[in-house]
C-alpha cells in the first residue's frame, strides 16, 4: 500500500511496487512523481527525511537528508548587507541567503542504498515518463500553486507555469527540463546532481539572487544516518527523527499529554489540554532543536518521563498557561509527506519539501525545479543554538513518524506536512488512533487545532468541526483562539497513515485536505 498527497503519486509507487519494489523503492518513485505534480510543496530542490521499519529485525533506521548551509555565509555577512530583522531572521525568506544545499537527490539514493532492491533509475522511470507525457493537477493543488505563482514565481519561476499562469484543476502540466534533470540523475546517480552541470546551475542561480554558495557547496553534501528518537504513548513507541528535525515537539508533547487520561473531559477540555501541551512542547523545541552537530541536545533529560510531569504540572485545567517558557531539564516544518508498506511488512515513512512553497522560488536555468529556503529558519542570535553559520544545518520542520506496538510490531507509519504545524498533526492523529481507537481514514478526518506560527505565544487556530461554542470558550479561558474554515483549512497539514493489523491486513488513510490517496495491491 501506497499514501500521498497525489493520486498519479500514489500510482506511480504501486507501479514500482509491482515490478518488484519494497517500501523504500515505493516511497522514492512517489516522491519523485510529486516532483512534478505538486511542485509547489516538494522537490528536488529541496529536502528530505525518512523513517525505515524493518520487518526482518524490527530495527527502526532514521536517514537526515536536509542539506546545510554555503561556506561563505554567516550572521556578520547577513547584518552588512542590511538583511536582518529585529527578531533575528533573515528579512526576505526568498532572498538567495535563505538557500541551503538542496539534500533530496542524495537522499533518495542512499534510501535505497540501504534499504531498498531497485537500482534509482528504475525507480525514477515513473516520474520521467509524467514529466514528459504530463499529468493532471488536483484541485487543492491547483489552489496553492495560484497564490505561489504570485508570491515566489513571477520573474523568477516561470518554467514552473503554464504561459505565465499557474495549472488550473485537472490541467495537464508538462516538465519536459525535469524530466532531463532526472534522467541525467538516473545515468549518473545523485553525482549528476551535486556536480557537473546542475551543480553549476544551481550555484549560478543562488548567486543570482544574492546568495553566496558554490559548487563546491553542493560537491561537498551528505546524507546522514542517525540513532532515531522515540518515546512510549500508552504502551505504543512513537518514533521520530532526532534533531536538527522538530521531531522532538511530538515527544515531548506526547509525553506531557500521556499524564492526563484519554477521553477525560469534554472536547473543549481535551482541546486545552492539548493546545496548553503543544506550547510546552514548542517552548522547548524552538530553543533545543539544532543541528546536533554543533549543538546537541539534552534528548535523554528531555524525553524523560519525569521531565514531562514537571512540564505537566504548568498547565492549568481551567486556564491558559501564562509562562511557557523553555523549561532546563537535567541532562542525562509546505510539505509532502507519504508512506509505503510492502508485502513484507517493511515500512518507509518519507517527507520530502522545499519549505515555503515553491520554496526561494528560484529556477536554475532550464532544470524545471524551484529551490528550497530552509536557511530562513535559522537564527540570526549569535549565541542561539540553531544560529546560521557555514556548514550547519537548520532547524528543520520536516519530520516522518512511525509507530509499533508494544511486542515491536509495526502499528504504523504516519505523518502530517505543513511546517510547523507537523508535530502538532502527529500529536493528534496518534491520540485519535490510541486514545479513542480510530481508524487511520477517520483519525485524519477529525478536526485539528494549530499554534500559529509554532510558538509558545502563537494564536490558536481551530479548525471548523470544532464549533463556534469551543472557540469561544477558548477564548474565555485566555486562549487566542479563532476558527478558520474552506480552503484556508490547509493551515492544519495534510496527512497520510497506513496501519498493518496483526493479520497482514493495511488499513490506508488519506487526508482530505489534499487531493490524494492510499491505495493498495
Amino acid at each position: 500500500m501506497v499514501a500521498t498527497s497525489a493520486t498519479t503519486a500514489t500510482a506511480a509507487g504501486l507501479d514500482v511496487m509491482r515490478q518488484g519494489g519494497n517500501a523504500a523503492d515505493a516511497a522514492v518513485a512517489a516522491a519523485a512523481a510529486l516532483n512534478v505534480v505538486e511542485p509547489g510543496s516538494t522537490g528536488i530542490g529541496g529536502d528530505c527525511f525518512a523513517l525505515y521499519f524493518d520487518a526482518s529485525t524490527g530495527a527502526v533506521t532514521a536517514m537526515n537528508g536536509s542539506g546545510r548551509a554555503p561556506a561563505g555565509v554567516s550572521v556578520d555577512l547577513i547584518r552588512r548587507q542590511g538583511l536582518a530583522t529585529p527578531s533575528d531572521e533573515i528579512a526576505d525568506p526568498y532572498h538567495g541567503h535563505a538557500v541551503t544545499v538542496p539534500g533530496a537527490a542524495a537522499g533518495w539514493e542512499d534510501l535505497l542504498a540501504r534499504h531498498g532492491r531497485m537500482r534509482l533509475a528504475d525507480v525514477l522511470v515513473p516520474a520521467i515518463r509524467m514529466a514528459e507525457e504530463g499529468a493532471p493537477i488536483g484541485p487543492l493543488t491547483s489552489y496553492a500553486w495560484q497564490r505561489g505563482a504570485e508570491r515566489q514565481l513571477r520573474g523568477r519561476g516561470e518554467d514552473m507555469l503554464i504561459a505565465g499562469r499557474a495549472p488550473r484543476a485537472g490541467e495537464i502540466f508538462r516538465n519536459p527540463r525535469l524530466a532531463r534533470v532526472f534522467r541525467e540523475v538516473a545515468a549518473g546517480g545523485s553525482a549528476a546532481f551535486y556536480r557537473g552541470d546542475i551543480a553549476k546551475r544551481v550555484a549560478a542561480a543562488v548567486q543570482r539572487y544574492g546568495g553566496v554558495m558554490t559548487e563546491a557547496d553542493l560537491a561537498a553534501h551528505q546524507t546522514t544516518w542517525e540513532a532515531p528518537i522515540s518515546t512510549t504513548y500508552r504502551g505504543y513507541r512513537v518514533w521520530e527523527c532526532p534533531p536538527n528535525g522538530q521531531g522532538l515537539t511530538a515527544l515531548i508533547a506526547l509525553n506531557i499529554l500521556e499524564g492526563f487520561e484519554p477521553g477525560s473531559g469534554d472536547e473543549l477540555h481535551r482541546a486545552h489540554l492539548l493546545v496548553e501541551g503543544l506550547r510546552l512542547a514548542f517552548a522547548d523545541a524552538r530553543w533545543y532543536v539544532a543541528d546536533p552537530a554543533t549543538n546537541p541536545a539534552p534528548l535523554e533529560g528531555l524525553l524523560s518521563k519525569a521531565y514531562a510531569a514537571q512540564r505537566r504540572a504548568l498547565i492549568h485545567p481551567e486556564r491558559a498557561t501564562v509562562d511557557a517558557r523553555r523549561g532546563s531539564p537535567v541532562a542525562g516544518s509546505d510539505t509532502v509527506y507519504l508512506c509505503a508498506v510492502d508485502g513484507q511488512g517493511n515500512a518507509c515513512s518519507f517527507i520530502n519539501s522545499n519549505y515555503m512553497g515553491f520554496g526561494t522560488g528560484i529556477t536554475p536555468e532550464g532544470c524545471g525545479f524551484t529551490l528550497q529556503n530552509r536557511g530562513h529558519n535559522f537564527s540570526l542570535d549569535s549565541s542561539h543554538p540553531n544560529a546560521l553559520a557555514p556548514g550547519k544545518r537548520p532547524y528543520h520542520t520536516i519530520i516522518p513518524g512511525m509507530l509499533t506496538r508494544p511486542d515491536g510490531s509495526l502499528y504504523a507509519p504516519f505523518g502530517v506536512m505543513g511546517g510547523f504545524m507537523q508535530p502538532q498533526g502527529h500529536a493528534q492523529v496518534v491520540m485519535h488512533m490510541i486514545d479513542h481507537g480510530l481508524d487511520p481514514q477517520a483519525a485524519l478526518d477529525r478536526p485539528r487545532v494549530c499554534l500559529e506560527p509554532g510558538r509558545p505565544d502563537g494564536r490558536v487556530a481551530v479548525e471548523a468541526g470544532f464549533g463556534t461554542e469551543t472557540v469561544a470558550r477558548l477564548q474565555a479561558m485566555g486562549h487566542d483562539a479563532y476558527e478558520v474554515s474552506g480552503l484556508a483549512r490547509s493551515l492544519f497539514g495534510r496527512g497520510q497513515i497506513i496501519r498493518r493489523e496483526p493479520d497482514g491486513v493495511l488499513w490506508g488513510g488519506s487526508d482530505p485536505r489534499a487531493d490524494g490517496c492510499a491505495m493498495g495491491v
